[in-house]
């Protein structure tokens, strides 16, 4: 690690700090829930007259601090004039002051606690592990010109608070550095490369607006009726930067849909350095033609070999999620649709100020940051940790094209700060009515920025048993000996981020019987590109002049398993055919069957699942058995779409992209490799920040402290109901992580949600024990059939 700066004193370690700056929190951003009950309220929908509770979760304590927190508005903000003080010898501007050339803060978040910290404190008596700021420090002032990350601490900010660059959690050679080129792409690049785009497009006004009524004069220019849009990534290896711009209808009368209106033209610049007076046209590409030069383009126009095939349309009325009445009408529509609803009031307690939440024997803490959104920490089932950490790595999306756009595009949405596209949800839609909801906070500058309603939690109903079973007898309504069946229902906590063009909801699922699941959905516009008949091997025609363009979707998890304690291991169990003989089937000499071969991954190494699923990942304790002298763990069991990158060796996602390329991982466990990318890896896949694949050195994992990586995610075989979004109903992934010998028996004895039936022997009479959970009652008026005179009666049941 770097050499350590000491810096002046601010105020005494363990007091409230003296920073001059003042946190300031934001109005608040998006929807707000309180006005949407109001609109609900007018409709008829008030919690006063139907079973909508507006109950809150019952109280409880969290066991011990949520040291997984972020830091408070009041570090930020000391943070913020500690680094800003003459005496760092950072030499900052303020960021709206800035230009290329200047050192300016990009961003503050919280350093991850050390596991090795945080162990101690919260299964022991151990001290409370101190908290760091990070910081992400464009220095363009420096040379050469970097980005560098800092960690500074322990806070609040004392006399023993020090400034260091954070280079422990990156293996890219770098630490926390990344070159200019490579450092995200952020307002004040792109005003350094708008002059350029000006000039090229201003030059050539006479033939866009020929083209196709269009014409791009600046960003700020009235003239302009156009959009430029350019992906990741900007670099190779941050020896060179480059954006491949594509134009776009902005849509009108709305001016919201602008990814689905593309157009077939494109420039592309060269952008390396911090003088944009060096920054040159590489050259225009459309009609599927590439031309180096404004002249060798208007040269080809004049000759008329440049002209669009289709014409594309402003017009992004049909692209709205809004009412289509054209559609035509579905019977009984006008009716409300059935909802999940917690009729006995909530069976979750939490802690709101710790963020912990317990539930049906479950107990974890939830933690937000920026980038990743929200992460969950301490996971326990009936007092025992089943996983220390369970986090979101990346959201990956990898695109494919003969148009310069679509085939260079690799996104990571945590280089977007997926985290603070966390914003409200709508009750009853986005979440079932009666949910808690949380908002969301980080960092702008010195101010603290609040999203509402960000985060909810509920119960729900399975729509499905969690166990039955009809014992003996025949088919007849009492001719059996008994039947026993158990209502099933989980506790859900949802975050939907909306990125861009993209909605992901993210749901993990605490089931009744120890199974967690982790879900993503996603919805949205696509990315989509111009349409040419003859690039169908790239997607369909889902519009006038609009493909559909091909991509993969591919979310990495990290999943820090203690199953009972840190030393662990991965069971692999595979069913094999295999030929054998037994004695007493002497007729039929060797026979194939199935069979189980047991074995434990022995090394660190990215692995996929089985084909047709004939294996079986445990991971187990060794040192831990049940009742029956099995080794008790937890089952990683596929879901829906569990899927790595198809795309393997492409330039724009040669080695930034390696947790992305296999379904699964498995590690062992260092402070120093705390997540599988870096939010600075988009524009460097030649040379990474974080090199995911050297997280796999030889090291064991047979009983030590492991850490399994997951990718969820779709193939995106666009189609026309991609139009107007992408239904969440198909874009679905899931994985389940299920006990397996964890426990001596099935955990749902001990539940009273359920039915016992059993008939008289006597009479034959059913017999149900209901173990005293009826059925809760609440006023719903419902509107009776027509009467003989055509009128209506309401009756309140």
């Amino acid at each position: 690690m770097h050499q350590t700066r000491f810096l002046g004193v601010f105020g005494l370690c363990g007091l409230a700090p003296t920073a001059t700056l003042a946190a300031v929190v934001k109005p608040a951003i998006g929807l707000e829930r309180r006005l949407l009950h109001e609109e609900i309220d007018k409709r008829g929908w008030s919690p006063n007259d139907t079973c909508v509770s507006e109950e809150s979760a019952p109280a409880t304590t969290a066991p011990k601090a949520n040291i997984w927190s972020a830091i408070t508005p009041e570090d930020n903000a000391a943070v913020w004039d500690l680094l800003h003080d003459p005496a760092t010898g950072l030499n900052l501007t303020a960021p709206g002051d800035a230009v290329l050339t200047d050192n300016y803060v990009y961003w503050i978040d919280t350093v991850p606690v050390n596991k090795s910290d945080a162990l101690p404190y919260i299964d022991g008596d151990g001290p409370m592990p101190p908290k760091y700021a990070r910081a992400i420090i464009f220095e363009g002032g420096k040379e050469p010109p970097i980005s560098q990350e800092y960690m500074v601490g322990p806070l609040p900010v004392c006399e023993e608070t020090t400034v260091a660059p954070l280079d422990y959690i990156y293996n890219g050679g770098m630490g926390g550095a990344v070159p200019f080129n490579g450092r995200h792409f952020d307002s004040k690049r792109s005003a350094a490369t708008e002059p350029l785009i000006t000039e090229v497009m201003s030059s050539i006004a006479d033939i866009t607006v020929a083209m196709f009524n269009g014409a791009y004069y600046g960003s700020d220019d009235d003239r302009t009726n156009l959009t430029t849009t350019s992906g990741t990534p900007l670099s190779f290896d941050g020896t060179q930067a480059f954006r491949n711009i594509m134009f776009r209808y902005p849509g009108e009368p709305h001016g919201t849909a602008s990814y689905m209106i593309p157009l077939d033209f494109y420039i592309l610049i060269d952008c390396t350095g911090t003088d944009a007076s060096k920054y040159f046209l590489k050259g225009i590409v459309t009609g599927e033609m590439f031309y180096p030069s404004v002249d060798e383009f208007r040269a080809a126009y004049d000759s008329g070999e440049v002209a669009f095939a289709f014409q594309q349309t402003r017009d992004d009325n049909w692209a709205m999620v809004d009412y289509k009445p054209e559609l035509g009408e579905r019977e009984l529509e006008e009716r409300f649709s059935p909802s999940s609803l917690e009729l006995d009031g909530k069976r979750y307690k939490i802690d709101p100020e710790a963020r912990y939440v317990e539930y049906m024997g479950w107990s974890f803490y939830v933690h937000f940051t920026r980038s990743l959104g929200i992460m969950f920490y301490d996971i326990k089932f009936k007092g025992e940790r089943i996983l220390y950490e369970l986090s979101l790595q990346e959201a990956v999306a990898q695109y494919a094209g003969n148009q310069p756009k679509a085939a260079n595009t690799v996104y990571h949405d945590t280089y977007y700060d997926l985290g603070t596209y966390m914003t409200s949800m709508v009750e009853g839609f986005d979440c079932p009515f009666g949910a808690t909801f949380w908002d969301v906070s980080y960092y702008e500058e010195n101010l603290k920025v609040s999203n509402p309603d960000a985060v909810c939690i509920f119960e729900t109903d399975m729509t499905h048993p969690l166990s039955r079973h009809r014992a003996g007898g025949g088919s007849t309504d009492y001719d059996f000996q008994n039947m026993g069946v158990v209502k099933g229902s989980f506790l859900g906590v949802r975050a939907i981020a909306t990125v861009g063009n993209y909605d992901y909801a993210f749901t993990y699922q605490f089931h009744l019987d120890g199974t967690l699941q982790v879900e993503v959905r996603a919805s949205g516009y696509l990315q989509s590109s111009y349409y040419y008949p003859d690039q169908q091997a790239w997607g369909p025609r889902i519009y006038q002049a609009t493909m559909g363009s091909l991509h993969d979707h591919v979310l990495t998890w990290k999943a820090d398993f203690d199953i009972v304690d840190t030393a662990n291991s991965l069971q692999v169990s595979e069913l094999k055919a295999v030929n054998q003989s037994q004695p007493w089937f002497p007729e039929l000499g060797e026979f194939e069957q199935l069979q189980l071969d047991i074995s434990y991954m022995e090394e660190e190494k990215q692995f996929n699942w089985f084909p047709n699923q004939q294996g079986m990942y445990v991971v187990v304790n060794k040192d831990a058995l049940n009742q029956w002298g099995e080794y008790r763990g937890y089952r990683l069991v596929p879901g829906m779409s569990d899927i790595h990158l198809s795309v393997l060796n492409s330039p724009f996602s040669l080695k930034q992209n390696e947790f992305s390329k296999s379904h699964l991982a498995i590690s062992q466990h260092h402070d120093t490799e705390v997540f599988a990318n870096s939010v600075q890896n988009a524009n460097l896949p030649w040379k990474p920040q974080q090199d995911f694949s050297m997280f796999f050195d030889g090291e064991s994992v047979e009983q030590e402290d492991i850490v399994l990586w997951f990718n969820l995610g779709m193939h995106h075989f666009t189609r026309s109901e991609d139009v107007p979004v992408t239904l969440f109903t198909e874009a679905h992934s899931s994985i389940l992580l299920a006990p397996q010998n964890f426990f001596d028996r099935a955990q749902d004895g001990d539940l009273k949600n359920r039915r016992w039936l059993v008939p008289d022997e006597d009479t034959g009479e059913l017999m149900v024990e209901t173990y005293g959970i009826e059925l809760p009652q609440c006023p719903v008026i419902l509107e009776e059939p027509a009467d003989a005179l055509g009128t209506n009666t309401e009756t309140e049941y």
